[in-house]
């Protein structure tokens, strides 16, 4: 199956408590069903500026927004496949474009060095990566259960949880633990949708008072930081232990 690189779509997220969580995960059976691969870790390293210029720029809601990062698919070794990722949102549309290389490759491509194979993608990010000089800032997992749509396979739904942080060891090779950003009871919930969402998700939501947000992963992580909350849990005594 080909990997796909480019990516253009709506996507909307929800905060949910867990009695929401049950009550949207019932009311949409039938409607969804497992996705090609229904349940894995995602791990990201996220690359900012030295004073977090761009997601100081994200927070306050631009129209046009970008970031950089790397992801994997549970913790990765040397040779596997990673994604460097150029994320952008103009005008409530995200657009993503990636390139896939092993995790060696891409630690030795952001610490200097060049792709092996080189693709308009890959000019992309070297152009970002020469205009910000960004540096690796936070590491981000979550486990996700992720579902698409029955009648329209475009529309996907995932729900992340256990979504953690950590501000040293940023390489995709250093396991998936951290410090837990969010309340153990609390559900992130995205929407990935190719234009509006579906007349009975939209019941769904309403009926039990689910509202969109701008939460941002790393955006948090930011201003949890500036306030000094990142909240102590068994995964900070975990990283803790190994210091």
């Amino acid at each position: 199956m080909a990997i796909q690189c480019c990516f253009k779509r709506v996507e909307k997220k929800y905060l949910l408590s867990r009695a929401q969580y049950e009550a949207i995960r019932r009311g949409i059976e039938g409607r969804v069903k497992p996705d090609a691969h229904p349940q894995y870790t995602i791990c990201n390293v996220y690359y900012d500026t030295p004073d977090y210029r761009l997601i100081r720029a994200s927070l306050e809601k631009p129209v046009y927004k970008e970031k950089l990062r790397l992801r994997s698919y549970g913790p990765a070794r040397e040779t596997d496949p990673v994604f460097v990722e150029l994320k952008k949102k103009f005008d409530g549309v995200v657009y993503k474009r990636r390139v896939t290389v092993t995790a060696g490759e891409a630690a030795a491509w952001m610490a200097g060095g060049r792709p092996e194979k080189e693709s308009q993608i890959s000019r992309e990010i070297d152009w970002f990566l020469q205009s910000y000089l960004p540096e690796p800032k936070v590491f981000l997992a979550y486990d996700r259960e992720a579902l698409a749509g029955v009648e329209d396979p475009e529309l996907r739904v995932t729900f992340d949880t256990g979504i953690r942080c950590r501000e040293r060891e940023m390489d995709l090779r250093c396991g998936d633990q951290g410090i837990l950003l969010l309340p153990e009871d609390q559900v992130l919930m995205e929407l990935k949708l190719p234009g509006t969402t579906p007349l009975w998700l939209a019941r769904l939501l309403g009926e039990n008072r689910v509202y969109p947000t701008s939460f941002s992963k790393y955006g948090t992580f930011y201003q949890q930081k500036l306030a000094g909350r990142i909240p102590a849990t068994a995964y900070q005594k975990e990283v803790l232990k190994g210091a």
